[in-house]
């Protein structure tokens, strides 16, 4: 059975829909993303986080604001901070680079 696997920043423009795509073939697990913002491109819902086994948000910062918003649909969820900064453009190779080192080893051996 696959693991649902949750990209979580900001506006879901740039760092989640990349790890989302760059994962998105990785074997066992299916992936989606979405922001915190009020003007997500994808927003988080109480349905997305019900769906996840395993949270990646990409700052400090929206693991907190998660924690704030949606505290009760977090039980029993993990949730992993990655400390990936905004700094990055959608499929930048050095984001590319930067997830791939922090989110691989939290993810079942393909």
């Amino acid at each position: 059975m696959p693991r649902n696997v949750l990209f979580i920043c900001s506006q879901n423009r740039l760092r989640s829909p990349t790890a989302e795509q760059m994962f998105a073939d990785w074997p066992g697990i299916e992936t989606q993303s979405a922001g915190l913002a009020h003007d997500a491109g994808n927003p988080v819902t109480p349905e997305l986080l019900a769906w996840a086994d395993l949270i990646f948000v990409m700052e400090q910062v929206h693991r907190s604001k998660l924690a704030r918003k949606f505290q009760r649909y977090l039980h029993g969820k993990r949730v992993i901070c990655l400390g990936i900064p905004d700094d990055y453009d959608f499929m930048q190779p050095a984001l590319v680079q930067l997830l791939r080192l922090k989110v691989t080893r939290f993810l079942p051996r393909g």
